[in-house]
């Protein structure tokens, strides 16, 4: 058994259309890497300078990894890892 990861619909044109793609155990920078090795492009879209990109938000099983450890989070086999891009926007009313 491998980490799930859930990609967001705007990386899906990296990962061939895959709402869900495998990853490594390890911490989420080497999850990040493996990724990228895989589906080149990633890593740049979701982290510079071996840190998540400000307006990225990883969950593992469901937590926050900025309340974790976040970078330095672990992920293990069994674990269900989710990108969110942030969404801003919107129209005063």
């Amino acid at each position: 058994m491998a980490v799930k990861v859930r990609i967001p619909t705007p990386l899906q044109r990296l990962t061939q259309g895959k709402e869900e793609v495998e990853g490594v155990s390890g911490t989420i920078m080497n999850l990040v890497a493996d990724l990228d090795k895989r589906f080149p492009g990633i890593a740049e879209r979701i982290s510079d300078g071996g840190k998540i990109r400000r307006f990225v938000n990883i969950y593992v099983n469901e937590e926050d990894i900025r309340f974790l450890k976040a970078e330095d989070t672990t992920v293990k086999d069994g674990d269900e890892v989710s990108i969110v891009p942030a969404i801003a926007g919107g129209s005063k009313q």
